[in-house]
C-alpha cells in the first residue's frame, strides 16, 4: 500500500437490496469517514465516494458511486477503503495514525533490537503494539502507552520501547 494513503474502513457487505453497503468506519469520529472521499481499494484500481445514509448495527448503511446492485455490493464484502493521506486531519504531536506505527522498528532503552512492529491493535481500553522480531517464538503484545513506549521517531522509523518485566525474553 502507498505510504500516501491510510485506512480508513471495510465494506462489510451488502445491506438490503438495492445496492447499499454496510460499512465499517475506523475513523475517530466514525461519520468523517463520508468526507474523505473518494476512498480507494488497496490495490488503487477502484475509487468511491460515499454517502453515508444511516447508522445500523456495527457500522453504516451507505452508497458508493458505482455500486447499484445487491450483487455489487456484495462482491465488495471484506475490501478495505483507503483515504489519501493530504485529506485526514493533521494529529496532534503525540498521537499517530495507525499505518505510521506498523513496520517501525523496536528498540529497549539500552538500544537492543526487540522487533518490529507488524500492527497495532485496538479493542477500547487501549493501544497494543504487536512486535515480532528475532528470537521471538510468537509476537508480543506492547501496552501503547508512554510508559512503555517513551519515543516514537517517525524520521528514523523506530520506536524505543521500556516494556514491563518479563514481557521480552
Amino acid at each position: 500500500m502507498s505510504e500516501t494513503r491510510v485506512c480508513v474502513g471495510a465494506i462489510a457487505g451488502a445491506f438490503g437490496v438495492r445496492g447499499e453497503v454496510r460499512l465499517k468506519s475506523f475513523c475517530a469520529d466514525p461519520t468523517a469517514i463520508a468526507d474523505y472521499a473518494p476512498l480507494f481499494t488497496e490495490d488503487g484500481a477502484r475509487s468511491f465516494d460515499v454517502t453515508l445514509t444511516r447508522p445500523v448495527k456495527g457500522g453504516f448503511a451507505a452508497r458508493l458511486s458505482g455500486v447499484a446492485t445487491k450483487e455489487q455490493a456484495d462482491a465488495l464484502r471484506g475490501t478495505q477503503l483507503y483515504a489519501d493521506r493530504a485529506v485526514l486531519p493533521s494529529l496532534p504531536e503525540d498521537e499517530y495514525y495507525h499505518a505510521d506505527l506498523i513496520g517501525l522498528e523496536v528498540l529497549d532503552t539500552g538500544g537492543t533490537v526487540l522487533g518490529r512492529v507488524r500492527s497495532v491493535q485496538d479493542h477500547g481500553a487501549g493501544a497494543l503494539l504487536e512486535i515480532h522480531g528475532p528470537g521471538l517464538s510468537s509476537t508480543v503484545l506492547l501496552p501503547f502507552t508512554n510508559a512503555c513506549v517513551p519515543t516514537v521517531d517517525l524520521a528514523a522509523g523506530r520506536l524505543i520501547a521500556d516494556p514491563p518485566e518479563g514481557l521480552f525474553p
